[in-house]
């Protein structure tokens, strides 16, 4: 999705359930999502329901909802990031898929290319590697005048002006 334009976002992902616009260039679109925890009623003989929801809370899944929070830079997705009990048994943010799942499915024209391996650069285990975010894209004026301070026993603030 890196690189799509927030048109071909919203034509895939539809619209959001939220927008914030943290500086001229800069906005964030979050999309909300849940999925059904399955119901296997009750089993005197096997207990199915009991068995499965166990399974899903050792193998780390069993997650319901998702939050995606999606940064467009100059109107352009530039980093993604998933909140929520997102897991499922396989992998993490298992559950986003029902945010991004239209955009997979038929991928637009001005989306970033995923290339390399029989299964790409993508995987269950871990995000893939994309670029470092524009300056534009991540602070504003204010925030650039300003940095976090690197000792941790000054009596000064947290954030201090930056040094000249």
């Amino acid at each position: 999705m890196i690189g799509m334009t927030s048109y071909d976002l919203q034509a895939c992902a539809g619209l959001p359930a939220a927008t914030k616009q943290l500086n001229d260039t800069t906005q964030v679109f979050i999309y909300t999502g849940t999925h059904a925890q399955p119901n296997y009623g009750g089993s005197t003989l096997i207990p199915v329901g009991d068995i499965v929801t166990t399974m899903s809370q050792l193998g780390g899944g069993g997650g319901t909802t998702c939050t995606a929070v999606i940064r467009l830079d100059h109107d352009r997705v530039s980093d993604v990031h998933y909140t929520g009990d997102n897991d499922e048994m396989v992998g993490t943010d298992g559950i986003c898929s029902i945010i991004t799942r239209g955009c997979a499915r038929q991928p637009e024209g001005t989306m970033k290319r995923s290339a390399g391996g029989v299964f790409g650069p993508v995987s269950a285990f871990h995000p893939p590697i994309t670029p470092n975010q524009s300056t534009s894209g991540t602070y504003s004026s204010q925030s650039g005048a300003a940095v976090l301070n690197p000792d941790n026993k000054s009596s000064d603030s947290v954030i201090i002006p930056r040094p000249q």
